[in-house]
């Protein structure tokens, strides 16, 4: 596990280590790690208190340009040691301040994070919730893109990628992944084993405990590491850290890494399947004596989950991209229903018999493009809202799907067809997270605001190469 730290350790830790810089990190209201790096020897312990000054207008969804001013404040928990700088920098984490009046402000994602955890807490439910998401994501050797008044492409390449079969490669050794075969055959078929390897450790070395790494379905260089579950804020913290281990990772290897959810035509998109359970008194409460070994709280976590889930979309997949991948007909999980194995309801709940530790349930919509702290707590207010208010999944759908006939499979609801769709279901369906102030009306328009704002419009106003194949000649 890693190290716990105080503003004395960490101060201690910068002379140990002989630190010469201090990166100091927040994420913004999309998802995407900021951060501003300071001398080490600026860093003392009157510097945890007052933080550092910056400007919010800058950063995407916050303050406007006449409330610019914000402070940052270093967790001291968090830090660690970047394993990429040329100069020896220790990382922290901050809160996100007021610098008048010192409170939280309300738009930090981190900050979100942790009053869910709080409202767990403060309703007697629980007092932790163990997330554990799997985010797949793709690792290619090239890759080029533009839109301009008169013209837009993008053109991936990956030396493993199915379409390069024929390709001239003096010599082209044949060694290719299929379309849907990448999960998951041993090399020279699997290219990626050691710079998977090499994340895979330096994740662990960061101190977070790992379970395993494979190629996964997809050709063209899909990739999944697992890292072991962990409690709401800490998850959050660690896939921040691995979205930002990949990529350097990549970037060190000559290649470049991606979590977009759906990069390839014709082959598995990238999903971040959240494993789910609740604990009181060291107990979990997910773990019973009824379907697949769950408790009726479990049950009713999965009835609100399902209620609310064309809502929770919105934070679990915040992009226009998220929808080519959550397409009925495949395997995507666009079924809203419960299974123990059936992998294209929304909802699964692995088969274990290991022990009730291990109960818990997977909400498979999900994929990396989320913020994880908004994606989790949005996931954990709606688990909550089942509870409270014991609501009823309804009977599993353990069926193949793909055998229904089509009468009962119209009966089956499905995921929104698209962002603007899942913007338009949190609209109408947010009073879940208003609950303990976890999530603020504020934060909700905004969110909906932004998102249709800069990227639903945004893309609905510029043709797409298809259209040209479909309709230049009409």
């Amino acid at each position: 596990m890693a190290e716990r730290h105080t503003p004395e350790s960490v101060i201690a830790l910068i002379k140990k280590e002989g630190v010469q810089v201090v990166d100091l990190r927040f994420i913004d209201f999309i998802g995407t790690w900021q951060h501003v790096s300071v001398p080490a020897n600026n860093v003392d312990i009157g510097f945890f208190e007052a933080g550092l000054g910056f400007d919010g207008s800058s950063i995407r969804g916050w303050q406007t340009i006449n409330e610019s001013d914000m402070l940052m404040k270093p967790i001291a928990d968090t830090a660690f040691i970047d394993p990429f700088y040329a100069a020896k920098t220790l990382v922290m984490i901050c809160s996100i301040h007021d610098p008048i009046t010192g409170a939280d402000y309300d738009r930090d994602p981190r900050g979100i994070a942790k009053k869910a955890l709080h409202y767990l807490t403060s309703s007697g439910i629980g007092d932790v919730a163990y997330f554990g998401p799997e985010a797949e994501f793709f690792i290619f050797d090239d890759v080029r893109f533009d839109q301009t008044q008169n013209q837009g492409f993008f053109y991936l390449d990956s030396n493993e990628g199915r379409w390069n079969m024929g390709r001239e490669e003096f010599p082209n050794l044949g060694y290719k992944v299929r379309n849907k075969e990448g999960y998951f055959p041993c090399p020279p078929t699997d290219q990626l084993q050691d710079i998977r390897s090499e994340m895979m450790l330096t994740l662990q070395e960061l101190g977070i405990p790992m379970e395993a790494q494979h190629h996964e379905v997809a050709t063209g260089g899909q990739c999944e590491i697992g890292m072991r579950f962990a409690p709401l804020v800490e998850m959050a913290d660690n896939l921040m850290k691995y979205k930002y281990v990949i990529k350097n990772v990549a970037r060190k290897n000559g290649k470049t890494a991606t979590f977009m959810p759906k990069p390839l035509f014709g082959d598995n998109g990238s999903g971040m399947h959240v494993h789910l359970s609740i604990w009181k008194d060291n107990r979990n409460l997910f773990a019973g004596d009824g379907y697949a070994g769950l408790s009726q709280t479990a049950m009713y976590a999965i009835g609100g989950i399902l209620k609310h889930a064309a809502a929770l979309l919105a934070f679990t997949n915040p992009t226009t991209n998220s929808y080519c991948r959550l397409v009925p007909g495949y395997e995507a999980p666009v079924n809203l229903a419960y299974s123990q194995r059936n992998r294209s309801a929304s909802v699964r709940i692995p088969m274990s018999h290991v022990s009730e530790k291990a109960r818990r349930f997977e909400f498979r919509c999900p994929d990396p493009s989320c913020n994880p702290y908004l994606a989790f707590s949005a996931i954990l207010m709606a688990a909550m809202d089942g509870i409270v208010n014991k609501i009823d999944p309804g009977d599993p759908l353990d069926k193949d799907i793909y055998d229904l006939p089509p009468e009962e499979l119209a009966k089956v609801p499905h995921t929104p067809g698209s962002l603007k769709d899942a913007l338009a279901a949190l609209e109408k369906d947010h009073a879940f997270l208003l609950k303990g102030d976890v999530f603020s009306k504020d934060v909700i328009h905004n969110w909906v605001q932004y998102k249709t704002q800069n990227e639903v419009k945004a893309k609905d106003l510029r043709p797409h190469p298809w259209e040209f194949v479909m309709y230049y000649d009409i």
